[in-house]
């Protein structure tokens, strides 16, 4: 068991985090590669670039938009996300494993705050699991993976929080240090290739939907063909049509 421990800690998590690190970089690049060629195929380039940045912006400190829609999973996703951005970089144990692995490393955040965040990750997980399982309209939209992700996420902090503070053997040690380091080298080697990659993807949202709901010329009648419909005039022509149309009596002039 030690030597997969040791195998965990050192090449292994070398091998996740750099697989995580080159897959989320592949992800955003490919984003940007969709966000050009979409640009390049634009006949109208006219961007409000500064909504577009206050949409960003927006999205990346959401507590203004908490309390709009579903507050208290909203605020509770919220603070889940608070802990799995602070705790595992700013760990001492954690900051120790990339010292040895990289040789340099930055200040870690007091043990007690780790405690605090840890627990509340902990809560707030599970808490979004539940009240994905007992929502009818969470369920209608819910996938495997979105109840998996809670559950794997947990694992890490929830085994690394028995580790520093349950009273445990030798062996039970080295056992639940199996399962922290290797959940988390799973966590970080999934995420570039599911949903969690919107951790880097998300600040190109509002830009990817400004140019999207950007139609070149002619879409109407293409979409209107491929439906079956090109026989039928579309909404530009109907405008038209409208617009050269007479303008109809009103009853009461007709009346007098």
């Amino acid at each position: 068991m030690d030597t997969w421990v040791e195998f965990g800690r050192g090449p292994l998590f070398r091998l996740a985090f750099s697989l995580m690190l080159l897959g989320l970089l592949r992800a955003v690049l490919l984003t940007l590669q969709n966000i050009a060629e979409a640009w390049s195929r634009l006949a109208d380039r006219s961007l409000n670039t500064k909504a577009i940045l206050a949409e960003t912006f927006a999205w990346l400190l959401p507590a203004g938009r908490l309390w709009r829609k579903r507050p208290v999973y909203s605020t509770i996703s919220f603070l889940f996300h608070i802990g799995l951005l602070i705790v595992p970089p700013f760990l001492l144990a954690h900051i120790q494993i990339w010292r040895a692995a990289v040789g340099f490393a930055w200040p870690s955040i007091a043990a007690k705050a780790v405690d605090w965040l840890t627990l509340l990750t902990i809560f707030t997980g599970l808490a979004l699991l539940i009240a994905r399982i007992a929502g009818r309209r969470m369920r209608a939209i819910s996938r495997a993976q979105d109840y998996l992700w809670p559950f794997l996420l947990v694992l890490p902090f929830l085994s690394g929080y028995l580790l520093s503070h349950a009273p445990l053997s030798a062996a039970g040690y080295q056992r639940l240090m199996f399962v922290h380091v290797y959940s988390a080298a799973l966590v970080m080697l999934l995420i570039p290739f599911t949903k969690i990659a919107h951790c880097v993807l998300l600040p190109f949202s509002p830009l990817t939907t400004a140019i999207a709901w950007k139609f070149a010329p002619g879409s109407g009648d293409r979409v209107a063909a491929t439906l079956g419909y090109a026989e039928r005039p579309c909404w530009i022509q109907n405008a038209r049509a409208a617009e050269s149309a007479p303008t109809p009596t009103p009853p009461e002039v007709v009346a007098k």
